[in-house]
């Protein structure tokens, strides 16, 4: 039962290194686990699902360090043709806010470069997003491991007491919170929880996993991310929206553990061997 957030805990690794042992992990395999920790690889999918995500543009490190001016060039022009021209920088491959930054004057260029130079600490894939001004942040609970038995519960909302719900703002600030019982209309409820089962299934997610939406002021509905290892103590929204399918924190523990156990007889199978090969 992986409780690890982040490279080698959430990306796959672990989920590889326990399969190669020949033991059985709660949770989403290591091809699963891959996408939903890069950003970029989950809205290709989710794009192809026909699920709302934002636009977004990619740098990487060896282009960065190869021609800056041109890549400069290129994400003013993305953010030039968004509705608000401020962008997010932030690690592709990452979690829990961090390397993120605002840029607020994209035709600053020591801003730009800031930003790109601290997500590229991270790792050598950035990406850029639209900056939402003060969006709603709602998160979906998913349980199960297929179409038969997927479970879906929430939303439930984070309200941080920041610019955005930052690292500062997830870990150090009294001041943030969640709600389990948001004030969000029906029809959107429904509809996030329709994509939340979507997103999870399409990246063959098993287990659990909590998807996380940026409902815009004036209307809109994105799909941020999906989290194969979301936050998980009693006081974590994950655990909390799941209570409200009848689930204490020691009956969805169990009950992860029960689908993991299912999964493993399900796709057990032996090593191939030389006999087996044509």
């Amino acid at each position: 039962f992986p409780a690890l957030h982040g490279p080698f805990g959430e990306d796959g690794t672990i989920q590889a290194l326990v399969a190669s042992a020949g033991l059985t992990c709660s949770g989403s395999d290591a091809a699963a686990s891959a996408v939903g920790m890069d950003k970029t690889l989950f809205k290709r999918i989710g794009s192809g699902l026909g699920l709302p995500v934002l636009p977004w543009t990619e740098v990487r490190a060896g282009d960065w360090l190869a021609r800056r001016p041109a890549v400069i060039a290129e994400l003013r022009s993305f953010a030039r043709g968004l509705p608000d021209p401020r962008l997010i920088i932030k690690p592709a491959r990452l979690g829990s806010s961090v390397g993120i930054s605002i840029v607020h004057r994209i035709d600053e260029s020591s801003e730009l470069q800031a930003a790109v130079e601290v997500a590229l600490g991270y790792g050598s894939l950035i990406m850029a997003e639209p900056y939402l001004e003060h969006p709603r942040e709602l998160e979906v609970a998913v349980v199960g491991n297929g179409p038969v038995d997927v479970e879906v519960f929430g939303p439930g909302e984070v309200i941080a007491d920041r610019e955005f719900y930052d690292y500062v703002a997830k870990y150090r600030s009294s001041a943030s919170r969640s709600d389990l019982t948001p004030a969000v209309d029906a029809e959107v409820a429904a509809r996030m929880r329709r994509i939340a089962s979507a997103a999870y299934l399409g990246i063959g997610a098993t287990g659990f996993a909590r998807v996380d939406f940026l409902l815009a002021r004036d209307g809109p509905l994105y799909v941020s991310e999906i989290n194969t290892i979301p936050g998980f103590t009693p006081i974590s929204l994950f655990p909390g929206l799941c209570a409200a399918g009848g689930y204490d924190f020691g009956g969805i523990c169990e009950r992860i553990v029960a689908l993991a156990l299912e999964h493993a007889t399900a796709s057990t199978r032996r090593p191939l061997t030389r006999a087996d090969l044509p």
